[in-house]
């Protein structure tokens, strides 16, 4: 797991993300207060982040990143609402990670297949690995 400093802009972009759609709902919350703990954040840290972004820091793995990115899906589909605006800004975010937009997509599609659009990350980590190759 990386710095304290990385955790932070984990977290960060995913509220930052959760924001998108005007509220960070609920089930939202409650899923980024989960990453939270996993990730080592105490309480009042993980609140401050709603107020004050903290910096941002790339993943530095092409691993982490796509962690990241299977983590920014599962925050989009937590509320099992999906609005288009989400879709373009979670395609963004990853483009800005650098992966590539064709495994990025196919993600975006192939997320509908699975219950409550939660891709397996077996799955997820062959369609990347597909890409690279």
């Amino acid at each position: 797991m990386g710095s304290h400093e990385e955790k932070l802009s984990i977290l960060s972009e995913m509220i930052a993300f959760a924001k998108v759609d005007g509220a960070v709902k609920e089930p939202e919350f409650n899923f980024l207060l989960e990453v939270a703990a996993h990730l080592g954040i105490d309480r009042a840290t993980f609140d401050s982040l709603f107020e004050k972004k903290a910096e941002h820091i790339m993943p530095k793995s092409q691993a982490d990143r796509i962690l990241q990115f299977h983590r920014l899906v599962l925050l989009m589909n937590v509320d099992e609402v999906q609005e288009q605006k989400e879709i373009n800004r979670l395609h963004n975010i990853g483009l800005g990670m650098g992966l590539p937009p064709s495994a990025i997509q196919q993600v975006l599609t192939i997320m509908h297949k699975y219950p409550n659009k939660v891709i397996p990350p077996n799955v997820l980590i062959d369609i990347f690995k597909a890409h690279y190759n």
